[in-house]
């Protein structure tokens, strides 16, 4: 038996991910080859809020990445469409190990959920246009050392704001269902 997720529960998801595509698209506007990407706090907070089932995170991964790959200026903007699935079920699954055993799972989740899609789009984006990647830098490991440290540092930010934006959120929540 297949159980939906509840319209509530639909919008909490899609609010979340259009202020994440607000703050990236308005992001870009940054000079710079590489943009932070706030849309995975966004969406991890919304899994952390709603606690999908496995199908409907990869859904909600597949948005995320189709947001991403439209409003990127990465090396790879397709790559998003398997990073941000893959981290949004790593978030999930962290998120679910610790939800009741540790007060700040929310960021823990974030920051797991986030290392896990910037990695991934580090490896596909390696795999996938290696030539382009060996025109801006010197050598593969070169593009690792400047793009992990990036990822790493979007993790930690990315964590503090599922964090301190899960509080206020869950007290909403809670309160449209008492």
């Amino acid at each position: 038996m297949m159980i939906l997720m509840k319209s509530q529960d639909i919008a909490i998801v899609g609010i979340l991910l259009a202020v994440g595509a607000i703050v990236r698209y308005l992001s870009l506007v940054i000079p710079g080859p590489i943009v932070s990407n706030l849309v995975i706090a966004f969406y991890c907070l919304a899994i952390i809020l709603v606690v999908p089932t496995f199908t409907e995170v990869i859904g909600i991964g597949v948005v995320a990445g189709i947001i991403c790959a439209l409003l990127s200026h990465s090396i790879f903007p397709p790559a998003n469409l398997i990073s941000e699935p893959v981290g949004a079920v790593v978030c999930l699954a962290t998120y679910k190990s610790l939800m009741n055993k540790l007060s700040l799972s929310p960021a823990v989740a974030t920051l797991i959920g986030t290392l896990a899609s910037g990695i991934t789009f580090v490896l596909v984006a390696m795999l996938l246009v290696a030539s382009s990647i060996l025109t801006k830098y010197a050598t593969m490991g070169a593009f690792v050392v400047a793009i992990i440290p990036i990822v790493g540092l979007t993790a930690i930010a990315n964590s503090f704001i599922a964090q301190i934006l899960y509080v206020p959120a869950s007290k909403v929540l809670a309160r449209g269902k008492a």
